[in-house]
């Protein structure tokens, strides 16, 4: 029998960054399906990437607004000619699924972000908000520069304001029913690795605050921001990281009790649905969402291909629960953890390779 090697703080950090592109990949086809039934009906139970169904039973995209953030009006512009050019007639079309253009193994917009982020960074060497922003920017409104067709309230939100003539770092929406949510947080892992691979772990809560504000104003939102720039890094910086008691204290500062929820499950042989979509909302609202996010981390804290496959099952929002799960379950143990399906399946693993091996230059093995 082989013994598996601990994971070395490089290969964690490695984990860290695609376990993100692949929980959200993995997620992508069945992403805001609330019906169980319905995306067991359609996909079955999914363990590996799919391509979107074009029907999908519960969207609400033609409830959206087109021209702020929100539902609303389909009359507004930002959708169609500031951002997503030539997308906006799918927006109108009753059950058309969120992610229509992309296929299995691909990336939703908020990951298509990240990695805006990431080739920031590692252009100048740290974090510097108003090149990222000014690389945001230009992938949203350049046309054909990506395959999604949805853009969540935030984005819609920002473009709203941009395109009034709003300065690029006060163009974040007013704060609205859906702007404290998981989506918010996505962008962080990035920016929280940049500071503590610079050493400056004091400045982690001031960048991170930084760059959530550029896009979000949610001091609800900030308070789940802060607990993730305290997890991470002692997921990536601990010799051996205890995920379970990790993830615990974290929980327990949010008041959700982790481990005894854990307990109950394990003890009683509950499905997680039991968890997120009886006790905790599989939305997106981060009170409910980053708590998910834990309580998966803490059930399947030695096997990151169950946590990952459960998020994806249980619905909702998943592909954004799923990009954070996959950055603290990659964190905690390591690039080798994750299955090689997946990290061939992503259809930008070339591209994504690249990105993620400049970007971990300079951290140590």
């Amino acid at each position: 029998m082989i013994e598996s090697r601990k994971p070395s703080r490089l290969d964690r950090w490695r984990g860290a960054l695609w376990g993100m592109f692949v929980g959200d990949a993995l997620a992508m086809p069945v992403h805001w399906y609330y019906d169980v039934a319905a995306l067991q009906r359609d996909f079955g139970i999914v363990r590996d990437f799919q391509t979107p169904k074009d029907f999908h039973p519960n969207s609400i995209m033609p409830l959206a607004s087109t021209g702020n953030a929100g539902r609303g009006s389909q009359e507004g512009e930002v959708v169609g000619s500031v951002i997503l050019q030539g997308k906006k007639h799918l927006w109108g079309r009753r059950h058309r699924h969120y992610h229509e253009g992309l296929q299995a193994g691909d990336n939703t917009l908020n990951l298509l972000c990240v990695r805006v982020l990431m080739r920031s960074i590692n252009k100048l060497g740290r974090y510097d908000a108003d090149d990222f922003l000014r690389e945001y920017i230009a992938l949203m409104t350049t046309a054909d520069s990506h395959r999604d067709t949805y853009a969540e309230s935030y984005h819609r939100a920002f473009f709203a304001n941009y395109s009034q003539g709003v300065p690029p770092d006060q163009c974040a929406g007013a704060e609205n029913h859906d702007t404290a949510s998981i989506g918010g947080l996505v962008g962080l892992p990035p920016v929280i690795m940049a500071v503590v691979r610079a050493g400056d772990a004091g400045a982690i809560d001031r960048t991170l605050l930084q760059h959530l504000r550029l896009t979000h104003r949610s001091a609800t939102l900030e308070r789940y921001a802060l607990a993730l720039g305290q997890l991470l890094p002692r997921l990536l910086q601990d010799p051996q990281p205890q995920i379970g008691p990790l993830v615990g204290q974290a929980a327990e500062s949010l008041g959700f009790p982790v481990a005894k929820v854990v307990e109950q499950v394990t003890r009683e042989r509950l499905d997680d649905l039991h968890v997120i979509g009886a006790m905790l909302s599989p939305a997106c609202y981060i009170e409910h969402s980053f708590p998910a996010v834990l309580y998966l981390a803490a059930r399947y804290a030695d096997d990151f291909e169950a946590a990952l496959i459960a998020n994806t099952n249980v619905g909702g929002d998943n592909c954004h629960r799923g990009a954070i799960l996959g950055a603290l379950l990659g964190a905690a143990l390591g690039y080798q953890a994750i299955p090689d399906r997946w990290l061939r399946g992503l259809r930008s693993r070339d591209a994504l390779e690249q990105e993620i091996e400049s970007f971990l230059v300079g951290c140590q093995a």
